[in-house]
């Protein structure tokens, strides 16, 4: 089970590092951009490290308010949730 998790959330950074990167060259070109609700969206379901990444790798979204502050609070939901997990496995 733990490593179906981990190739998922493997998969999902990944697809919301590659969603990211495609959203940066469509805002380079002048090309249609990917909605952020999208791409808040392929975080939340597990891609934040991805997004994350591709934020800071690709100086992407990182000072876009509220997308920026969304993220965040993406991420730390996130955070609380594994550590609530990770309690109860313990417990």
């Amino acid at each position: 089970m733990r490593t179906v998790l981990a190739l998922y959330l493997v998969a999902a950074s990944l697809a919301a590092f590659a969603l990211f990167a495609w959203d940066k060259g469509c805002a380079v070109a002048g090309r249609r951009r990917v909605p952020e609700r999208t791409l808040l969206a392929v975080a939340a379901i597990g891609g934040t490290p991805g997004a994350i990444a591709a934020q800071r790798l690709l100086r992407h979204k990182t000072v876009k308010e509220p997308f920026r502050t969304r993220l965040l609070w993406i991420a730390g939901a996130q955070l609380v949730l594994v550590a609530i997990l990770a309690a109860l496995a313990l417990a």
